[in-house]
């Protein structure tokens, strides 16, 4: 019985004329370009310099600022209240006063105030903007402490400023490339769309069309029949799960640091979890708007309260509490323990853990409420 509803799927499936080329483009696409814009990284951070002082030290801030990587220096303006201007009006990000003095006291004192203003209205662009600028001041200032005649024995009467010599290590990502902390994540949110939301659309269409009461009307069991329904979706769901994982190495080099067998584990437990949450949607939607609507609103909450974007530690503690009833949080946490720290099983056994609840719990709601009408 179980073969012949596999081949009605099948052949359900690939007379379909979008499904199969949506197996194929939706994952290119996907790897290929979202890694390239959902990024915190900031660059070109357009900054406008007031230099009051007018010196040789001062000029050479701002040939190192306009130098970086990181900010576009738009114009030296004649006046600090010009800088604001470009910042009011948009035409600059940040605004940057150098005061009089600036050689002098930096010469003299090993320290210089500079007026540094902001535009915030992109907060994360802002703080971002107003660190790195903070940090080539800081960079500037002791290159030229250790320029001056006297750095290593200070005069009589003048204490050597005190100086912290930090060495930051970074693990895991020591480029500090925001796309390496996205792609094992967008492989997730493939999972969730191609294994749960499209077999909740595909079982409420033939709701609306009316065959699905010709298998009600069978002897077929519930559990059987269901089952049957998800197969092609879920090998759909770890064929696309291989194409990402080969274009996020032939592509952008990041192959995971871990087993590749804890990957397909994972999927093997997220994929039946996000579909049997798809047919407990489908269950008790009677149109494709319905399910639609509901299935777009849990996908963005998904997105959102699943640590894809955001740190869940950054989140308010209700909603801390919240994302523990949210299937992604585990596998993207999971994903990316893999991916970037080599996890071990050891790692992954709380993630796995609630996989698993996950697909008992959708999974035996999914057979019940499904109702057989003869």
């Amino acid at each position: 019985m179980w073969k012949y509803l596999l081949e009605k799927e099948f052949k359900q499936f690939f007379r379909n004329r979008f499904l199969p080329k949506l197996a194929v483009m939706f994952p290119v696409m996907v790897m290929l370009v979202l890694p390239w814009v959902t990024t915190m990284d900031v660059k070109d951070i357009r900054i406008t310099v007031t230099d009051r002082d007018r010196s040789a030290t001062s000029a050479r801030l701002v040939r190192d600022i306009g130098a970086s990587s990181y900010f576009r220096l738009e114009r030296v303006a004649d006046s600090y209240a010009d800088a604001l201007g470009d910042v009011e009006y948009g035409a600059a990000d940040v605004a940057l006063e150098i005061p009089p003095h600036f050689e002098k006291d930096l010469t003299v004192t090993g320290s210089a105030p500079v007026q540094i203003s902001v535009n915030t209205v992109n907060g994360t662009k802002g703080l971002l903007g107003g660190n790195y600028l903070a940090q080539l001041l800081a960079e500037f200032a002791q290159a030229q402490l250790r320029d001056r005649p006297y750095a290593a024995a200070p005069p009589p009467g003048m204490s050597a400023p005190p100086r912290i010599k930090l060495t930051a290590q970074y693990r895991y990502n020591p480029a500090l490339n925001y796309r390496i902390n996205m792609i094992p994540a967008l492989m997730v949110i493939l999972l969730i769309v191609l294994c749960g939301f499209l077999p909740a659309l595909n079982i409420v269409s033939e709701k609306e069309r009316g065959t699905i009461e010709q298998i009600n009307v069978t002897p077929v069991p519930r559990v059987l029949f269901i089952f049957a329904k998800l197969t092609p979706y879920w090998l759909m769901g770890f064929a696309v799960l291989s194409i990402s994982i080969v274009l996020a190495g032939l592509v952008y080099g990041l192959w995971p640091a871990g087993s590749l067998l804890y990957v397909y584990l994972l999927a093997f437990l997220f994929v039946p979890a996000i579909s049997g949450f798809g047919l407990v949607v489908s269950n008790y939607s009677a149109t494709m708007q319905q399910a639609l609507f509901v299935m777009f609103f849990f996908v963005m909450i998904f997105q959102l309260m699943s640590g894809l974007l955001t740190p869940i530690r950054s989140m308010p503690e209700w909603a801390q509490w919240l994302t523990l009833f949210i299937p992604p949080r585990y596998f993207i946490h999971a994903m990316r323990l893999v991916y970037l720290k080599g996890a071990t099983p050891g790692d992954l056994l709380t993630d796995c853990g609630a996989l698993l609840g996950f697909v008992v719990f959708f999974n035996t709601w999914a057979v019940w409420s499904y109702r057989k009408r003869g």
